[in-house]
C-alpha cells in the first residue's frame, strides 16, 4: 500500500490526451502537487492509501480549464461602458477611468476579484495583459493561482511606466526575477497593440523576447477598423508589419485575430503562431465572429479567452466554451465542426500549448500538476447523461463547478472558495465602484 496526498474518484474523467476518451470509475491520484497516475478505482483502493479520498459519484472531471486572454484586474470595470463600439469604448470610456484610477492597489483588488470567480468557474491557469503585472503576479502567488503574467509595453506615460524604456526594463526585471522558474508564474511581454509601439521598439523587444526566451502576445487584427486604419497609416497590415519585424513566429499568441486574410492564416500555421479566441467580447464590442474551424483546419493551435471583464462582462470560460463550439458551426455552415470534445481541448490543452505550458498542465496525465476541475452533472438541465462531453459543453454553467484543484491545492471545496475571503472582496468592489461613479460627476 502507497501513500498520497489525494485521490479523487469522480464518475467520470475525461484526461483530454489522448483525445476522445471517457473513463468511468477511475480514480485521479495527486501526490506533492502532481498526477501521480491515473488508474480504475478498484486498483487504487488496493494500491493506495490517501490522506484525502474525494468521491464524486454524479460528477465529471477534467482538466483545469485555461483562460488564454484576460485583463484581471478590469473586473472593477465590469459594466462602466456598455454598449458602446470597440473605439468609443476605449477612448470615452476605459482609458480616461484608466487614467485616473489605475494602480497597485486597485490591480490588486480587481486581480484578487477576477481569481476568485475564476475560480469559481473551472478555470486554474490565466493569461493577463495589464499594468502593474508585478501586483498581478503576487496576488496570483497569494491565491496559489496559476498565470501567466504579460507584461504592458507601450510608448506612452502611465501610473506604471514613464516611456517605453523604462516598460521593456521593467518587464525584463520582472521575467528574470523572481519568476523565472516558479512553479505557478510565467512571464511574457505583452505589448497592446500594433499602433501602440514604433518599428525600432518593436525590434527592440523582439531581441530582448529572444534573448530571455520568453514568449509576446498582442491583440491583432481585432478588429475591420485596425486594419483598415494600419493600411492607411503605413500602406501595411498590421500581420506585415509584426511578420517584418521579426515577431511572428511560434512565440507569439495573437489575441482575437477575428480578421485574417487566407495568406495570414497560411503564414500563421506555417510559423508556429496560436491564437487566443475571445468569441463573448468580440460579438459585445461587434469586432466580428472569427472564423475558428477555419484557423483549426489550417493547422492553427486556437485557444479559448474571455478577455476583460470591462468588455465580456464575465470571466466565464464555461459559457465561452460553449459559444466558441456554436458560433463555429454557423459560421461554417456544418453542425459538425468544433464538436464538444475539441470545445474542451481548447479550453485545457489547446490552451496550455498558447502559453507553452502544454507539457505542466492542460490534461489529465501523470507528471503534470494537479490542476482540476471537477463539474456536477446532477442537475435538472444535465440530465440525462449519454455523454458526458457533450453535456459539459451544450448545458453545464458555471455554478455546476463544485471542487477545483490547483497544484494539488484543494481551491474550491464543495462550492466554497477555501482561502478567499469573500466578504472582505465584496466590500472592496464596492468600495471601488463608489470610487468610479464619484469621479463621473
Amino acid at each position: 500500500m502507497q501513500y498520497c496526498d489525494t485521490l479523487i474518484a469522480p464518475r467520470w474523467c475525461v484526461p483530454v490526451e489522448p483525445a476522445n476518451v471517457v473513463l468511468t470509475n477511475h480514480a485521479v491520484v495527486i501526490n506533492d502537487g502532481r498526477i501521480t497516475d491515473l488508474l480504475t478505482l478498484a486498483d487504487a483502493r488496493e494500491k493506495y492509501q490517501p490522506s484525502a479520498f474525494i468521491e464524486k459519484p454524479d460528477h465529471l472531471l477534467i482538466p483545469g480549464l485555461v483562460n488564454a486572454h484576460t485583463h484581471a484586474a478590469m473586473t472593477l470595470m465590469r459594466g462602466l461602458a456598455d454598449d458602446m463600439p470597440l473605439q468609443a469604448w476605449l477612448r470615452k470610456g476605459i482609458w480616461p477611468a484608466e487614467k485616473r484610477w489605475v494602480s497597485a492597489e486597485m490591480v490588486r483588488d480587481g486581480t484578487e476579484l477576477a481569481i476568485a470567480e475564476m475560480i469559481s468557474g473551472g478555470t486554474t491557469c490565466f493569461s493577463d495583459q495589464y499594468f502593474f503585472p508585478e501586483i498581478v503576479a503576487e496576488t496570483a502567488v497569494d491565491l496559489h493561482m496559476r498565470a501567466m503574467v504579460g507584461t504592458p509595453i507601450i510608448e506612452f506615460q502611465t501610473a506604471w511606466a514613464v516611456d517605453t524604456a523604462d516598460y521593456l526594463r521593467k518587464a525584463s526585471d520582472l521575467v528574470h526575477d523572481p519568476y523565472a522558474d516558479h512553479p505557478l508564474v510565467s512571464t511574457c511581454f505583452a505589448p497592446h497593440s500594433i499602433n501602440s509601439l514604433s518599428d525600432e521598439s518593436f525590434i527592440e523587444l523582439r531581441v530582448l523576447a529572444d534573448q530571455l526566451d520568453v514568449r509576446t502576445q498582442i491583440h491583432l487584427h481585432e478588429s475591420a477598423v485596425e486594419v483598415a486604419t494600419a493600411v492607411e497609416e503605413t500602406g501595411k497590415r498590421p500581420i506585415d508589419r509584426l511578420r517584418e519585424l521579426g515577431l511572428v513566429n511560434a512565440s507569439l499568441l495573437a489575441v482575437h485575430a477575428v480578421h485574417l486574410s487566407d495568406s495570414e492564416i497560411e503564414l500563421f500555421a506555417e510559423s508556429g503562431v496560436s491564437i487566443a479566441h475571445c468569441p463573448h467580447s468580440n460579438l459585445k464590442l461587434a469586432s466580428g465572429i472569427a472564423p475558428v474551424a477555419k484557423y483549426r483546419d489550417a493547422g492553427i493551435n486556437v485557444a479559448i479567452g474571455t478577455d476583460g471583464a470591462a468588455s465580456n462582462n464575465t470571466l466565464d470560460m464555461m459559457s465561452e466554451m460553449r459559444t466558441t463550439a456554436l458560433l463555429a458551426k454557423a459560421t461554417a455552415s456544418d453542425a459538425a465542426t468544433i464538436p464538444a470534445n475539441v470545445a474542451l481541448r481548447m479550453s485545457t490543452l489547446d490552451g496550455a500549448t498558447a502559453l507553452g505550458l502544454a507539457q505542466e498542465i492542460g490534461s489529465i496525465e501523470p507528471g503534470k500538476w494537479a490542476d482540476l476541475t471537477c463539474v456536477d452533472l446532477n442537475r435538472l438541465h444535465s440530465q440525462p447523461v449519454y455523454d458526458p462531453v457533450s453535456q459539459l459543453v451544450y448545458t453545464a454553467r458555471a455554478d455546476q463547478v463544485t471542487d477545483v484543484w490547483i497544484a494539488g491545492r484543494h481551491q474550491l471545496d464543495n462550492g466554497r472558495l477555501a482561502h478567499i475571503d469573500t466578504d472582505s472582496l465584496l466590500q472592496r468592489s464596492n468600495e471601488w465602484r463608489d470610487r468610479f461613479v464619484a469621479s463621473q460627476h
